[in-house]
């Protein structure tokens, strides 16, 4: 899981920084855009496999 959310963290931060320096803007607002949109997309298939997890333990 954890390997996961820093493939996914990192791939947005990526994304961002890469749309930034494409587009040249003063303020980094893809960056921290893309960001935070990957740690909620993170926590959020954290939270999925942890409660499918949990479903399971209880059968």
């Amino acid at each position: 899981m954890a390997f996961q959310m820093g493939i996914i963290i990192l791939g947005g931060s990526y994304g961002g920084v890469v749309l930034d320096r494409h587009i040249d803007w003063e303020f980094p607002v893809f960056t921290i855009t893309f960001s935070i949109l990957s740690v909620v997309i993170a926590v959020y298939f954290f939270i999925k496999d942890l409660l499918k997890s949990d479903k399971n333990l209880n059968k």
